[in-house]
């Protein structure tokens, strides 16, 4: 067996989304005599590779404590796009041409290439990175995927500093379809592009009230 990590890696370099733009901010402490460290951490929850959950856009959605591993770990399946163009929209078609459907239970992870390429190049990652349209996110919804999962900045509006609430719609879509949507994985073109299923986890981490957590992404391949 072999595993693939499909997370990207984060650090004081890292920016949040647009809608935050804020790093990550490091604190080391550390004492002597010998040695002892103890770092603490401030930052965006939505910061590299993540999950999102209701809450994010519903005041009484559901919070990380609340969805069971169960929705983000299992079998899963690649859609693969290829490396798409700098601000490509994803459309209906351009998923029905992968030849590869996910079956109902399934987690649904749709490869673009970007992450691999522009993954710590902050705001390009974000602003430049191809988006998902509302009706190819009512394609996946429609598959039944428990989560459905990209490896670039998904939701077009949220490029942008000024929006509103409203303007997530394929959080929205995703989210209410009853989906866990996840975020930024990267190295998707390690892993069957063939419509072969392998094992897939997303361990995402059990705060409360959080209405989206850091992930470490992986997957194993027999």
């Amino acid at each position: 067996m072999r595993i693939i990590d499909l997370t990207v890696t984060i650090g004081p370099s890292t920016y949040s989304p647009p809608s935050v733009n804020k790093p990550i901010d490091v604190n080391v402490i550390r004492r002597s005599p010998g040695y002892w460290q103890v770092t603490q951490v401030a930052m965006a929850l939505h910061s590299g590779s993540h999950v999102d959950f209701t809450r994010h856009f519903q005041e009484d959605g559901e919070t990380a404590e609340q969805v069971a591993l169960s929705r983000t770990c299992g079998t899963a399946v690649v859609l693969d796009l290829g490396r798409l163009e700098p601000g490509h929209i994803i459309t209906p078609s351009d998923l029905e041409g992968c030849n590869v459907i996910p079956e109902r239970g399934e987690i649904a992870l749709v490869r673009t290439g970007w992450s691999d390429q522009a993954w710590g190049s902050f705001p390009k990652y974000y602003v430049d990175s191809p988006s998902c349209s509302p009706a190819a996110a009512d394609w996946l919804v429609a598959t039944g995927a428990t989560a459905i999962g990209f490896d670039c900045f998904p939701e077009g509006a949220a490029k942008l500093t000024d929006y509103s609430p409203a303007d997530f719609v394929v959080h929205h879509i995703i989210g209410e379809g009853g989906a866990i949507l996840m975020q930024s994985l990267t190295n998707l073109g390690e892993l069957p592009t063939d419509g072969s299923r392998f094992g897939f986890f997303g361990a995402f981490l059990k705060f409360e009230g959080a209405e989206g957590v850091p992930a470490r992404f992986f997957a194993h391949i027999d």
